[in-house]
């Protein structure tokens, strides 16, 4: 099957590109901007119809939470406007679209695990662009899976774990948030639950489904930073602080940990624990110079 990554620059994206090795079966197209303009209809399908896509999977994304803020029209542009136009290019070539998303689809509010049937109410225009993304690709009617996940990071790009990485050879000491709860998630182990899903994949089928997919176990990100000065060998001193102490333009949801059990019921993943996952992303030769130490 060949298969289009869109926003392959990015976290996942990369993880992806990596991964292409464990699917030999698949021929693998990674695009990313300029070249590849998800909010381009027109590219897209020309796209899709001239390498005969089957799969769509698509990391591109506004992520910039705060900035979003304020770049109202460009996020919605990507998050949902980008999404409507993967899903139709999807319906005109009859391939699969696997469509990334993100708890920010929900408001924080919650003292369980957030499962996919329960309403949505995001938080801020980031969270209202993925969520009217989501809508669209359902609406559009495409065979397709949304897959939201939580607090992603990986050995490329930035994320709150490299950050933490080299604030923590910089500095004595640091304060991060601690009444903020969810899960971390190393986007290589992402990235490695999708190709098992498109190694599944029957193109016979359509598929309408919405998944949870995050690494196991619940944390703060005062335990996050924590784990990551102590795995880093990094001397740093991590305070815990409240999130009125550090005010941003978006507001962060209070409780993000979603429920995964449809997502290994429906597909047979395993999914490791958080602390698992940094720990293999800490032994990634790009995150090499942020570290003193691996103990």
């Amino acid at each position: 099957m060949n298969i289009l990554v869109t926003g392959s620059r990015g976290q996942l994206g990369s993880e992806l590109r990596e991964l292409q090795g464990s699917a030999a079966s698949h021929r693998f197209y990674f695009t990313d901007l300029p070249e590849f303009d998800i909010t381009s209809a027109g590219v897209a399908e020309a796209f899709c119809r001239e390498h005969g896509i089957g799969a769509i999977v698509n990391c591109a994304a506004y992520t910039a939470v705060d900035k979003a803020e304020t770049d109202v029209a460009l996020a919605f542009m990507v998050n949902r406007d980008g999404a409507a136009v993967l899903a139709g290019a999807a319906r005109a070539c009859g391939a699969l679209l696997v469509h990334i998303s993100t708890d920010y689809v929900f408001d924080g509010r919650s003292c369980r695990p957030y499962r996919e049937e329960d309403p949505a109410s995001p938080c801020g225009v980031y969270g209202q662009s993925k969520w009217e993304g989501e809508e669209a690709i359902r609406r559009i009617g495409s065979s397709h899976l949304i897959i939201r996940t939580s607090w992603l990071y990986s050995a490329y790009g930035q994320n709150f774990v490299k950050t933490m990485l080299r604030l923590g050879r910089e500095r004595e000491s640091i304060g991060v948030v601690s009444d903020q709860v969810g899960t971390p998630t190393y986007a290589r182990d992402l990235a490695a639950a999708i190709v098992s899903i498109l190694e599944q994949f029957d193109p016979s089928r359509h598929y309408t489904g919405t998944f949870h997919y995050s690494n196991e176990g619940v944390c703060s990100w005062y335990d996050l930073a924590m784990a990551v000065m102590s795995a880093g060998g990094l001397s740093c001193k991590v305070l815990p602080i409240e999130t009125s102490d550090y005010p941003t333009p978006a507001t962060r949801p209070a409780y993000s940990v979603l429920n995964k059990k449809m997502i290994r019921k429906e597909w047979g993943l395993e999914i490791p624990h958080w602390h698992d996952g940094l720990l293999r992303m800490l032994e990634h030769d790009a995150v090499a110079p942020l570290i003193t130490h691996h103990s």
